[in-house]
């Protein structure tokens, strides 16, 4: 027989401070706090490893004791600021370390209790983790605001977190198995609004709508919309809760807003997120949204934004539209009706016989039958590059 513990444990207080070193190394957060927290830190890689050791040995489970210090600790990295990737990072360091410093341990004949040990770890790890992540929760609610942790958990749920259930629960926020990822991107960003405001925009979204929500940047704001499930009148459902927002999110900014979505599922938003983002930068940008847009909706205008040889050539159609009377709005509203004149009209407040005349000057202008399949394809993808802001001079 070997001595496998006895080698670990002698070579604790050498591991435990290799351990610390790293984390001050490779984590930005923890060289921050090393000068006020490095007893600290090296005090809990050492009571750690010990435990794990005796408790290892005789195979019996974490105490509630061990449990409560571990969540101690992780309360004072979250009051210390360290941030949620950085605490996860630094358990990852942990769980390396150990594994490497049990290969290190063992000798020849410790295979039996090697194996043992990685047994333990395997059950006894997670609630560790799970303890350390509580704490850090309990440390951020006291250091951050409310906007600023639901923001924290719109993030880790657009990343696929998997803690992002614990951030969840924190909050007494219920989560949902589907999301519709709502991107809502400011035309208008400058003048920029200051921090304070930003915070007061995402306080009353929250406020009126409790959803994981927050700005992602000056220009982006998304929210992740509950939908229950994929069915029809789910997703219908999700898409007027997500109009709303947009419409509130739009009246609290007073900017221009497009406005973009899609759907996913929980542990995988984070191509949902992607999308909705491409999705917001081609949807037409306005003051009042007046509709969610999905991949459905703007697939066109997505390909020509991705091809610069089809982007300059819906460019120079735009270019020859915007020489005649009110060309852009005209094709807009003729094809949100469905090519149907009198609702056209009506919709224009102006006469059948003036939407012909405008209908006629585009066709003479771009050479294209605005009534014709091509038309449609073509004039209405060139409408949606304009109203998305695509090109400057190209208005209409």
């Amino acid at each position: 027989m070997g001595d496998f513990f006895g080698t670990f444990k002698r070579q604790i207080d050498a591991n435990a401070k290799r351990v610390v070193e790293a984390c001050i190394c490779e984590i930005p957060d923890y060289q921050a706090i090393a000068a006020e927290a490095y007893e600290s830190m090296l005090e809990f890689a050492i009571t750690v490893r010990r435990r794990t050791a005796e408790l290892a040995a005789a195979d019996e489970p974490l105490l509630e004791s061990d449990l409560t210090y571990i969540e101690t600790i992780g309360e004072q990295r979250g009051v210390q600021g360290v941030s949620a990737a950085s605490q996860r990072n630094a358990l990852a360091v942990h769980a390396a370390s150990t594994f490497r410093e049990m290969s290190e341990a063992a000798g020849p004949n410790d295979l039996r209790d090697t194996m043992h040990m990685l047994d333990w770890l395997s059950r006894q790890g997670t609630v560790a983790q799970q303890a350390h992540t509580r704490g850090h929760l309990k440390g951020q609610q006291r250091r951050l605001s409310l906007v600023t942790r639901v923001r924290l958990l719109a993030t880790m749920l657009l990343q696929d977190d998997p803690m992002s259930g614990d951030l969840a629960r924190s909050l007494a926020m219920p989560m949902a198995d589907h999301y519709l990822v709502t991107v809502i991107r400011v035309a208008e960003p400058r003048p920029l609004m200051s921090n304070g405001t930003r915070e007061q925009v995402a306080r009353m979204l929250l406020d009126q709508h409790r959803v994981p929500l927050g700005w992602c940047d000056p220009e982006e704001f998304a929210a992740l919309v509950p939908c229950r499930s994929p069915a029809p009148e789910d997703a219908a459902a999700a898409e007027v809760h997500g109009l709303t927002l947009g419409r509130d999110f739009a009246a609290a900014v007073g900017r221009p807003c497009s406005l973009g979505t899609a759907r996913g599922r929980v542990r995988a938003l984070a191509e949902a997120a992607v999308l909705a983002r491409k999705v917001s930068r081609v949807a037409p940008v306005e003051r009042v949204p007046r509709r969610t847009y999905a991949l459905a909706d703007v697939f066109a205008e997505l390909g020509a934004s991705h091809t610069p040889q089809v982007d300059r050539w819906l460019r120079e159609v735009a270019r020859r539209l915007s020489d005649g009377p009110d060309l852009v709005m005209t094709l807009d509203d003729y094809y949100r009706n469905d090519m149907n004149r009198l609702r056209t009209a009506t919709s224009l407040h102006i006469h059948p016989r003036t939407l012909d005349y405008r209908l006629r000057r585009v066709r003479e202008l771009t050479g294209i039958d605005p009534g014709t399949t091509r038309g449609v394809r073509v004039l209405s993808t060139a409408v949606a590059r304009i109203l998305a802001g695509a090109w400057n001079g190209a208005d209409g």
